[in-house]
């Protein structure tokens, strides 16, 4: 037996054994992501591109989650963990599956580019709605907790996660190859680099990828600065570039002049993966000098180290887990809780929960109605069974004699249904059906082909960003023109990021994000009262794109919750339930660091709200100008019920970073606030209730 195969050694002295068996030639192959077999070796091929946002991507049937987005909206990371290993778990089962067919191909592997942890600080971005919302705390917790779960606690792991884009990463998608990112010290250490820290230091995540930009000059898959705060962090995977960002080195950022020079200033830096094709180059970057052999066998160490710690090499208790898990019942049951819990009531005058007794019929109208599309974001995976708005709607009045009508209504982005029609072809029908109807259900919002990562949407125009917070033209006539007949009416926004649907004269208005496989279930159970809605902004909504600082400032000066009180529709942490919870009382005990609330259930529904702590230095020159997010739980209170419950404030949640980037303690007395949303002038309009505030001297 060769000392790589010995399961009684570490990982590293058997990652280092392998790699020295490898002759040169056989090492630089297995920088790039599709790596090849070695027969000699007994070292199999294996493509690391997979991806498990929320659910394994692109690689046929698997449960499919809420969007990212979505998750976050749950405000739960004990719920999110559970998805992770689930994410996880289906992930080995397909690759058991398919290496045992000889199917090593992309997407296949256990090597899972997810989360994006990136701060959603623009909500123009196509691909924030694959992040955790614009809350670093909130990202940071969630994170953590997906890795974890991922990964799990074993001495194998159950699949790698890994934490993107390092860093300061979103948007603009047209500019991303040759963007040059400016950020202040104090907004990288504030804003953009704690969630990395943690998911490397706390969730020690196997994985970290760079961006397509340079950060303050430096290409982030070669920033010593990046690079150098892994190695403070003491990150121990192995680090990957984003997919050909390497050949932007020199065909856009113009750093280097050859694709040799950028294979080698990479992989000099502390690069091993190349997601892309410039690492072919590596051989003659190495006879040109440019990159020493110790240099390329020590990344093949480390690539080879996580191939072992997910038991690549050995026989594990995961070789066992079979393909029947996927898709089974019980995931996409989580799968179903998961899109109950993240659906935001923003607004309700008494229209919700429906009640069947008094209804007769029903218009479902809309382009997201009956759309698989509005339920999967992106990154997704192939369900088994997708139920739709209007699918789930009518499963749910199915033993009744409620008729349910359904009309398109509108395009999702063009001006007309029929290429050969007049312009609003559709609305004369939605309002007919509309007027013949008790209720009027309208699914409008965005999907993937408008919103997302450049490339990957039909929105060639902006590359998947958007250019405002509206919805497209033809999608507003429609809702205007139904809104007012006024009919009993609910709004339902499937969209991903910040969205101004200009709905006012709606008696309700949904959030529903891209919800996942079962959403039109989840939009059914909301709707007639089933479940109290209860998830939450995990980022702002601003009333119009007029008061927002220019896409390419990343300084987080009037950006987000934490900076920012103007032309904002609806706030940070903001979502209604059917019942009303309070909190009536917040006692802070600082030689535990804990928090007791005492939350009541005033209203006659049982339900599920998100108990939230916010905390303002009140002395410090270095302190983010409103409260921010420092605790969070979910808690599910009974009509009438009252509960006291416990939450922990980290130590670091009285520090504050000064212009230099410092963490610092400076100030001792402090505000404390326990709510079911954030302490802000409109989140008290819209919900009617108070935050309870406590004062702190640390």
């Amino acid at each position: 037996m060769e000392k790589y195969q010995d399961p009684n050694l570490s990982f590293q002295e058997r990652a280092e054994d392998l790699a020295d068996q490898m002759t040169f030639e056989e090492q630089v192959p297995q920088l790039s992501y599709g790596a090849p077999a070695i027969d000699r070796l007994g070292v199999p091929a294996y493509n690391w591109w997979n991806e498990g946002l929320h659910g394994v991507a692109r690689a046929g049937t698997a449960t499919m989650f809420p969007q990212a987005i979505g998750l976050a909206a749950m405000f739960d990371d004990k719920l999110l963990g559970k998805v992770a290993k689930i994410i996880a778990t289906e992930a080995r089962a397909k690759y058991n599956a398919s290496a045992k067919k000889g199917d090593r191909d992309i997407y296949k592997g256990l090597t899972l580019w997810s989360p994006n942890i990136n701060i959603f600080r623009d909500p123009r971005w196509g691909r924030g709605h694959e992040t955790y919302g614009e809350d670093p705390y909130l990202t940071t917790k969630l994170g953590v907790s997906f890795v974890k779960n991922l990964q799990g606690d074993g001495k194998y792991m159950l699949a790698a996660g890994c934490a993107k884009h390092f860093a300061a990463h979103s948007g603009p998608e047209a500019l991303r190859h040759e963007f040059n990112t400016i950020a202040s010290k104090k907004d990288l250490a504030e804003t953009y680099l704690p969630a990395f820290e943690a998911l490397v230091s706390e969730a020690k995540v196997e994985g970290v990828m760079g961006a397509y930009t340079r950060l303050n000059d430096y290409p982030t898959c070669a920033s010593p600065f990046l690079m150098g705060k892994l190695k403070e962090w003491g990150f121990d995977g192995y680090f990957v570039s984003d997919c050909w960002a390497i050949r932007d080195f020199h065909e856009a950022h113009r750093v280097t002049k050859t694709p040799t020079e950028s294979a080698a200033m990479a992989i000099n830096a502390g690069c091993d993966l190349n997601c892309g094709n410039t690492y072919v180059h590596m051989i003659a970057a190495e006879q040109e000098g440019l990159v020493s052999k110790e240099t390329i066998r020590n990344a093949v160490v480390r690539l080879m180290r996580t191939r072992m710690r997910l038991g690549l090499f050995d026989k594990t208790e995961f070789d066992d887990i079979p393909y029947d898990v996927v898709a089974c019942d019980e995931h996409r049951k989580v799968s179903l809780e998961c899109a109950e819990k993240s659906m935001v009531l923003l607004k309700n005058d008494g229209m919700l929960p429906l009640k069947k007794e008094s209804i007769k019929s029903i218009a479902v109208i809309g382009p997201n109605s009956d759309s698989i599309d509005a339920l999967r974001g992106n990154y997704y995976g192939t369900s088994v069974a997708p139920k739709t708005f209007l699918e789930g709607i009518r499963e749910e009045v199915a033993d009744t004699d409620i008729r349910v009508y359904y009309a398109e209504g509108s395009s999702l982005s063009n001006d007309r249904i029929q290429p050969l029609a007049f312009a609003e072809d559709g609305i004369a029908e939605a309002l007919i059906l509309a007027e013949m109807s008790d209720a009027v259900v309208l699914c409008v919002g965005l999907d993937a082909t408008l919103e997302g990562e450049q490339g990957d949407t039909g929105n060639a125009f902006d590359s998947g960003d958007k250019r405002d917070l509206l919805l497209p033209e033809g999608q507003r006539v429609l809702i205007e023109k139904v809104l007012a007949l006024g009919k009993p009416t609910v709004v339902v926004l499937a969209a991903g990021s910040s969205i101004n649907p200009l709905a006012e004269k709606a008696d309700a208005l949904i959030q529903a994000w891209y919800p996942g496989e079962l959403g039109g279930t989840a939009l059914a159970n909301i709707l007639f009262g089933k479940v109290s809605p209860s998830g939450k902004l995990p980022l702002t909504f601003y009333q119009s794109i007029e008061g927002i600082p220019d896409f390419a400032d990343y300084s987080m000066k009037d950006r987000t919750y934490r900076y920012t009180r103007e032309n904002i529709l609806y706030p940070f942490g903001y979502g209604l339930t059917y019942s009303k919870v309070v909190v009536t009382d917040c006692v802070y005990d600082a030689s535990t660091g804990k928090a007791s609330v005492t939350v009541q259930n005033q209203g006659d529904v049982d339900t599920e709200d998100v108990v939230q702590l916010y905390i303002r230095n009140t002395t410090s020159a270095h302190a983010n100008p409103y409260p921010r997010l420092c605790g969070f739980k979910r808690v599910a209170i009974p009509a009438g019920g009252e509960e006291v419950v416990e939450l922990t404030i980290s130590e670091s949640a009285f520090d504050v970073v000064n212009d230099e980037g410092e963490v610092i303690r400076d100030g001792n007395t402090f505000d404390l606030f326990a709510g079911m949303n954030q302490p802000d002038d409109l989140s008290k309009e819209l919900t009617g209730a108070s935050c309870i505030r406590v004062s702190v001297v640390k």
